[in-house]
């Protein structure tokens, strides 16, 4: 449950770093327009390029973690299921319903 929320926090957060960009160059750095800003608009874009790396690699690294501890099933196909369940219905199916065999005289 802990990994989940974690997941949720940093997808969150890659969305908002994501939009905070902008394709053309523009984006939250635009907004840093003269050098006497701290950090100036190079460093702005270079801040926001490596967080999105970062978010990326740790969303994909926790939902790779997520998965490896799931807890479930040994089978994780719902086919294999299905399969199991369609094999064991005749079985169980041929016990009570079965006619007997009458033989004709001829």
């Amino acid at each position: 449950m802990f990994i989940s929320i974690l997941i949720i926090i940093v997808a969150a957060l890659l969305a908002l770093v994501v939009l905070a960009q902008n394709p053309k160059g523009g984006g939250l750095a635009a907004g840093f327009s003269g050098a006497q800003q701290i950090g100036g608009v190079q460093r702005t874009a270079d801040f926001l390029e490596k967080s999105t790396w970062t978010l990326a690699a740790t969303l994909m690294v926790l939902c790779l973690f997520s998965t490896a501890n799931q807890g479930g099933s040994a089978s994780a196909d719902p086919l294999d299921e299905k399969i199991e369940v369609e094999q064991a219905a005749p079985a169980a199916g041929d016990q009570g319903d079965a006619q007997p065999e009458t033989q004709t005289p001829e």
